[in-house]
């Protein structure tokens, strides 16, 4: 298959990576897409780093498989503790999502810049490393936040209970002096309504979304379709189909998508 029509290959642990998506088709409207989430193994941020490589490799292979261009940890977790064996593995680029998120926060001027992410990519202590080989001068804090991806996939972006926990989560980093804060999750953009109202308007959310559709774009332009205008199409697979994941893809896209399959990943090698 020519690879202007070959597919770029999207995966998450659910369908906070939706996110990631919905700018990419935006930026990319005659581009392809198969976008995988294993919503029957969420959360990821949960898991031990050997179950999250597991589970990453497999996501990883059975997008392989389906020929993409193309492959996009939309998952900080994975990127944070799989991304290596994940891009060793694969036979096509691999972008992740921490280092382009960082380098977005870097380019804020923020001198104290704030991470939160699930417990998987604060305890790797990815993010916190890039910053440091990246821009040594900046000063780094990091907090997990391990409610935030049920409230997303809940829908609860602009909730009460959300700006609440949010303020128990982040309260720590605001005291700290925080300036720039890095949303190491594709599921915390579906929060910012709440974290917005709690962090105020002086500190910066830094968007992973917005950060790897960048370097998709910037750094791998040569396996980009030529522009046809408004033709290309999304496929989604799910591992798990239930009503409410429904709702938040339909919620994220603006729209039913084109095609949606729900797929059993689990003996893929």
């Amino acid at each position: 298959m020519s690879a202007d029509i070959k597919p770029i290959g999207i995966f998450d642990s659910g369908v906070g990576g939706l996110t990631v998506l919905k700018v990419l088709r935006e930026r990319l409207p005659g581009e392809r897409f198969l976008y995988l989430g294993d919503t029957a193994r969420l959360p990821y941020g949960s898991k031990s780093a050997t179950t999250v490589r597991r589970y990453a490799l497999n996501a990883a292979a059975h997008l392989v498989a389906r020929d993409v261009k193309l492959l996009v940890v939309a998952c900080n977790t994975a990127s944070s503790e799989a991304l290596g064996e994940v891009t060793a593995a694969s036979p096509v680029p691999v972008v992740g999502v921490v280092e382009p998120g960082v380098r977005a926060a870097i380019a804020t001027g923020a001198r104290r810049i704030g991470v939160i992410g699930t417990e998987g990519t604060v305890r790797s202590e990815a993010y916190q490393r890039a910053l440091a080989r990246l821009a040594p001068e900046v000063h780094v804090r990091a907090e997990p936040c391990p409610l935030f991806v049920p409230l997303a996939e809940e829908g609860w972006g602009d909730h009460p209970v959300t700006d609440e926990i949010a303020c128990h989560y982040l309260g720590p980093l605001l005291d700290w002096g925080a300036e720039a804060l890095i949303l190491g999750c594709t599921h915390y953009p579906l929060l910012k309504p709440s974290l917005r109202r709690v962090v105020g308007p002086k500190v910066m959310l830094v968007d992973s979304a917005s950060s790897v559709a960048e370097a998709v774009t910037g750094d791998h332009s040569e396996l980009m379709s030529p522009s046809r205008g408004d033709d290309g199409d999304v496929h989604i697979e799910l591992t798990d189909a239930s009503d409410r994941f429904l709702r938040i893809l339909r919620a994220i896209l603006g729209r039913d998508p084109e095609h949606l399959e729900v797929v059993d990943i689990a003996g893929v090698a």
